[in-house]
């Protein structure tokens, strides 16, 4: 096996090769010098055939990382440096390619390029910066500069009034400093002033201004990688998951929309969730693949900001294609006797948990969440024409459970059961 350098690759195996799974790895095609595991063991190249190659990305959160903690070291060293590694929650090592440096009394500032992948956006390429200060305050403390996003709205994981840089970044960021400042045994504090310049721009092509966000990015990520978004190689990816499900003698699916749901089904629901299959926003695709390759069963478990979409029929729960969330829970309020302001409210709420906090005060949350349910299940059950049977769990990471199917316990059961639970 080859070292890979300067590449990324996701191959997505043919439905047909039943016990063939998505081997996803992580590289850069502009600036990445090489990918490893946290054990230092360089990641191997393979070659499928009548298989597809898709790039993989890293993101917004994961340059701002790599920039703070060179400029970090930088500033310790009084040394220039070329190349810096981090680790990702996603269990890789990402060495990138360290950019624009400046020095000035007491601080340090660099940047490292964005690169998207084959999952394209308006971000890639841009630089992110980060500014390193000493201060004798102690503690780290990241702040927004030019181009980074103000929230200026309650409901989003960021304080208002602080910088729109998500709490995974931050924690990215902090864990990576403070290793540094330790290394070095710096006592004192520091300052991160993470920038994007052409953000200011940028994000007025984006759902910010709309979400309370104004004046730039946010900086964003869970996993520190960037999954390529192909509809067909996700699809496709999904599908031959399920395939190697059925091949192993499991008709009772076990379903996520990604990370969330995979979090919260282990901590919370204490299911096994080591045979599942994830969905991404194609549901209706699943749900048809489930029908086709008889299934007995299928759990979906979702946060709120997806799951809610699937009450009113949505089976592509991607924002570009539909984005009736909050309108939805408005309407069900209405329906039980909301106020028509009160409905306004909540059609207005930037977040589902910021409208699950007005259903709350409204004594509301409990009959509206029965009757979203309700209407789940009865387009879950449409799209496999009863062949399958359904379930659907939708949780907050805020308020916990919100809401089950009819059949959702009995799958929970049959799930716990399977696994020796």
């Amino acid at each position: 096996m080859r070292k890979i350098k300067q590449s990324l690759v996701l191959f997505v195996y043919s439905a047909s090769a039943v016990l063939a799974e998505a081997l996803l790895f992580i590289g850069n095609n502009y600036h990445m010098e090489n990918i490893t595991n946290r054990e230092g063991e360089a990641v191997d190249e393979f070659e499928v055939v009548n298989g597809k190659k898709l790039r993989c990305g890293y993101t917004t959160g994961s340059c701002a990382t790599a920039a703070a903690k060179a400029a970090t070291i930088m500033l310790f060293t009084n040394k220039d440096m070329h190349t810096v590694s981090i680790n990702t929650p996603k269990g890789v090592v990402l060495n990138l390619a360290v950019l624009e440096i400046r020095r000035e009394h007491s601080a340090v500032t660099c940047a490292i390029r964005k690169d998207a992948g084959d999952d394209y956006d308006d971000t890639n390429g841009v630089l992110i910066y980060a500014c390193v200060k000493k201060k004798a305050q102690a503690g780290i403390k990241i702040l927004g500069g030019v181009g980074v996003g103000q929230v200026t709205k309650p409901g989003l994981s960021c304080a208002v009034g602080g910088p729109a840089i998500n709490p995974t970044p931050q924690k990215m960021i902090v864990n990576e400093v403070s290793s540094v400042c330790e290394k070095y045994n710096y006592k004192e504090g520091l300052d991160v002033i993470i920038s994007i310049p052409a953000g200011v721009e940028i994000a007025k092509k984006t759902f910010n201004p709309r979400l309370g966000i104004v004046g730039g990015l946010s900086i964003l990520g869970t996993s520190g990688v960037v999954e390529p978004m192909s509809e067909t190689a996700l699809i496709k990816t999904m599908q031959v998951e399920m395939d190697v499900q059925k091949s192993r003698g499991n008709k009772q699916l076990l379903v996520f929309f990604g990370n969330y749901g995979e979090d919260y089904a282990k901590d919370i629901l204490g299911l096994d969730i080591g045979e599942h299959v994830t969905c991404s926003n194609f549901v209706g695709e699943l749900l048809d693949y489930a029908a086709y390759r008889e299934f007995e069963s299928l759990l979906l478990i979702g946060h709120s900001g997806k799951l809610v979409k699937l009450a009113q029929g949505v089976m592509n729960t991607h924002s570009k294609y539909a984005d009736c969330r909050t309108e939805a829970l408005a309407l069900n309020a209405m329906f039980l006797g909301a106020d028509p302001s009160v409905g306004r409210e909540i059609a207005d709420a930037l977040t589902t948990d910021e409208a699950i906090k007005i259903l709350q005060r409204e004594k509301l949350l409990d009959p509206v969440m029965t009757k979203i349910m309700e209407r789940i299940d009865y387009y879950m059950q449409h799209r496999v024409h009863e062949k399958v049977k359904t379930g659907a769990i939708m949780f907050s990471n805020v308020y916990g459970v919100l809401g089950l199917t009819k059949d959702a316990q009995e799958l929970i059961n049959l799930q716990k059961a399977r696994n020796g639970r």
